[in-house]
Parts: C-alpha cells; sequence; structure tokens
C-alpha cells in the first residue's frame, strides 16, 4: 500500500492520509444535504438525490485517487446544481428528465475529450503565472464562501457586502472556532483544522446551536426515482435549447475543473516544471464521475475545492481519496448525524485554507505589467463573480492582449489563442 500511493516520495503516512481525508470529507458533506434540496426544487426526489449524490462521490473519488493518485474529493458541483435547477429547470422549463440528460451528454463529451487528451493540452498549455493566480484566486474564492457561511460577512444593497452580526450566536460560534483553529495551527498542531471543526461540533451541541440527532443510523433512499431516466430522453436532447444547456455544462465544467485541479496539485506539491503528472487520468476520473452521476440521479461533479482542506492537514497521495470515499459510504448508513456538519462549523477550515491557497500569490511576478493585469484579474473575479471560470475567463482573455500589445505574440501558446477567442464567444453567447 504504501509503495502503490508512495507515502515515502511524498513524505507522508497512514495517520497523516486518514486525517486528510477525514478533514475533506467534513469539508465537503454538506453537499450530501444541499444538493437534495437544491435538485428537489426542480422536481427530483431528495431521497434518490441524496443516494445518487453518496455514489457519485465515492466513484469519483476513487477514481481519481486509484488512477492520479491525487488526494481530492470529487462531488456535485454547487454551483452546476443552482444552474441546472434554478436556470434550466425553473428558469427555461425544461423538465429534470431532459436536464439530466443533458449532464449525462456532456459527461460522455468530457470522456473522449480526457481520453484524447485535450483537456490535458489545455491545461499544460496554461502559462505558470496564470496557474499561480488561479491558485491564489481559489484562495480567495473559498476564503469568501467561509465568510459568508459563517455568517461574518453579508449582503448589502448598497455596498454588495458588509460585516455581519458578529453578536449572533451561531457568527460567534464560527468566530471562536476560527480563533481556536488558527492558534492551533500557528501552534504547529498537526490536524488542527480537523480537531477545530470537533471541538466546534462540540461547543455547538453543549450551548444548543446544533442538534443533537435523535437517531444515528437511517436507511438508505431508494435510486429507483431517478436511476437510468437518461436513457429515456436521448431523443429530446436536439433542440436549440437543450442543446445550449449541453454546452453551458461542458464550458463552465471544465474550467471548473481545471481551474481546481490546478489550484490542489499546486498545493499539494505534484505539480512539477509547470506540469501536472497524471493529469489526464485525473480528467478521466473526474469526466467518468460526470456521466456515471447523471445515470445514478445527480447534476454535474466536478474536483472540489474544499479539498485543500484535507491537504492543508498533509493529504498527499490518492490514499487519503480513498478514506474520503470510505466516509461517504459510511454516511449513507449515518445519514442523521450529518446534521452535526453545519456551515459555522466548515467555515473556519475554508477560511484558514483560503489563506494558505492564496499563498501562491508569492509565486508571481508583480514587476512586469503584462503579467500582473491578467493575473489580478484572475484571481479578483472569482470571488466577485462567484465562479472559477469567469476568473480564468478574464485571464485567458487579457493574457494574449498584453502579450500583442507588446509584440511578443510569438510568445503565445496557440492554444491560448484558441482559449481566448473562446471566451470571448461565451461571453457573447451568454449575453
Amino acid at each position: 500500500m504504501k509503495n502503490f500511493f508512495q507515502f515515502t516520495e511524498r513524505n507522508t503516512s497512514f495517520k497523516q492520509e486518514t486525517l486528510a481525508g477525514i478533514t475533506t470529507f467534513l469539508s465537503v458533506a454538506y453537499i450530501l444535504v444541499v444538493n437534495p434540496l437544491i435538485l428537489s426544487q426542480a422536481g427530483m426526489d431528495r431521497g434518490a438525490v441524496f443516494t445518487a449524490t453518496a455514489l457519485t462521490a465515492i466513484v469519483g473519488t476513487v477514481l481519481i485517487g486509484l488512477l492520479a493518485n491525487y488526494p481530492i474529493a470529487i462531488a456535485p458541483s454547487m454551483g452546476l446544481n443552482s444552474f441546472f435547477t434554478f436556470s434550466v429547470c425553473i428558469g427555461m422549463g425544461i423538465e429534470w428528465q431532459v436536464a439530466l440528460t443533458g449532464v449525462f451528454i456532456a459527461g460522455v463529451i468530457f470522456m473522449i475529450l480526457s481520453l484524447m487528451k485535450i483537456r490535458e493540452k489545455i491545461i499544460n498549455a496554461i502559462p505558470e503565472a496564470l496557474k499561480h493566480a488561479i491558485a491564489a484566486g481559489i484562495g480567495f474564492f473559498i476564503a469568501f464562501i467561509g465568510l459568508k457561511n459563517a455568517g461574518i460577512v453579508v449582503g448589502n444593497p448598497d455596498t454588495f457586502v458588509t460585516i455581519g452580526e458578529l453578536t449572533s450566536p451561531k457568527v460567534a460560534l464560527a468566530v471562536i472556532g476560527l480563533i481556536i483553529t488558527i492558534f492551533m495551527m500557528v501552534r504547529g498542531i498537526n490536524g488542527a483544522i480537523f480537531y477545530g471543526m470537533v471541538i466546534m461540533t462540540i461547543i455547538g451541541m453543549i450551548v444548543g446551536l446544533i442538534s443533537i440527532p435523535s437517531s444515528i443510523i437511517g436507511t438508505i433512499p431508494s435510486l429507483e426515482p431517478t436511476f437510468g431516466v437518461v436513457f429515456m430522453n436521448l431523443q429530446d436532447i436536439f433542440t436549440p435549447e437543450v442543446l445550449a444547456v449541453i454546452f453551458t455544462f461542458l464550458f463552465v465544467a471544465f474550467f471548473d475543473t481545471a481551474g481546481a485541479l490546478i489550484a490542489l496539485t499546486s498545493q499539494a506539491g505534484i505539480m512539477k516544471n509547470n506540469e501536472i503528472p497524471k493529469i489526464g487520468r485525473a480528467l478521466l476520473a473526474d469526466s467518468s464521475a460526470g456521466a456515471i452521476g447523471a445515470v445514478l440521479g445527480t447534476s454535474t461533479p466536478a474536483t472540489s475545492v474544499e479539498s485543500s482542506a484535507g491537504i492543508a492537514v498533509g493529504g498527499r497521495t490518492g490514499f487519503t481519496s480513498v478514506i474520503i470515499a470510505l466516509c461517504f459510504a459510511i454516511a449513507l448508513f449515518f445519514s442523521p448525524i450529518l446534521s452535526v456538519i453545519t456551515t459555522e462549523v466548515t467555515a473556519p477550515a475554508l477560511i484558514i485554507v483560503g489563506a494558505l491557497m492564496a499563498m501562491d500569490i508569492k509565486n508571481i511576478d508583480w514587476s512586469k505589467i503584462e503579467i500582473v493585469i491578467p493575473a489580478f484579474l484572475t484571481i479578483i473575479m472569482m470571488p466577485l463573480t462567484s465562479s472559477v471560470a469567469m476568473g480564468l475567463a478574464f485571464g485567458f482573455i487579457l493574457y494574449p492582449f498584453v502579450l500583442i500589445a507588446q509584440k511578443r505574440y510569438k510568445e503565445i501558446h496557440p492554444i491560448m489563442y484558441a482559449l481566448c477567442l473562446l471566451f470571448i464567444l461565451y461571453f457573447i453567447f451568454i449575453a
């Protein structure tokens, strides 16, 4: 086992990988509650979606762990499940069965692109400066999500965001958890993020902010309402509306996953010389999870940026992913206790991990204006638009533009020209 996952080469251990896997699971487990809640608003059976969510996460996470040896979780994307429900099903009036078929087709196309190594070539063609900007931008994005989930920052009609009500009990719990976790981290305590979540949960139960589960073991809901419905609606995808939906799923998921993989492999020390080893296998695992997830009955999965929490604890190999998948399997039987993993519990982990990922900003050459402009906008647009893909869009459009302005067009990889044009067309399309 140690040889297969290269424990010695990556300076890790069973204990470290196990702790990292549990930490990542606790950070991403909310998807088991939130994904069914969101997709049920499109008319899908909530119980079936719960089971499909867990099984999709198990399959995708095991695949990326065994095939690519990455300490990463794959689970249904929060952004894409909202797009599926509110834009496609409710906004466009497309039945969820047809929309799910679109997700399946997008997953199959992803698999083909991965097998042809097209996705791998695109990721390797991204300039090193933009890769560091992507990693840092996702750090800011994750921290913003954590601050929002904690209630430390809230919406404001005049300034868009503002400070939250810090005296609110749940916000105070998150703030206390953040302080405790930071204290343990600066003291050099291994697993500080994980221990911080455990301590917060216990405190929350004691003061009554987190409900104590009335039961521990629950029955696994049936997949029957959603399983295999994609094969019954293949004839309905050949309409302009559904084809546009498929394109959007492809486009956003492609670059969300690309950005997340770049950031997470950089954080884990896997990316070397601006290239990511076994990236093709990781992309195949991700795309396979997309097709399988649609068959089971959930919207598009993606590489979970919350994996950064486990990496921060010390996850370095695919054994972390195996532990994550095992936790998802156990969660199928112990669904009642998932209620204790609230957004307030996971918020401090996301804030701290975001800070750690933002450290990649130091690798960008801030003395060169042609690097600063696309890198800065890549970083800042991710949290401001709540989209990794949008951050990439600004960077990929501006990077070729500034180099062309300096008559350095020969330094630009042809793929970057293609991506620049593609994102321009995408903006025109969504407009």
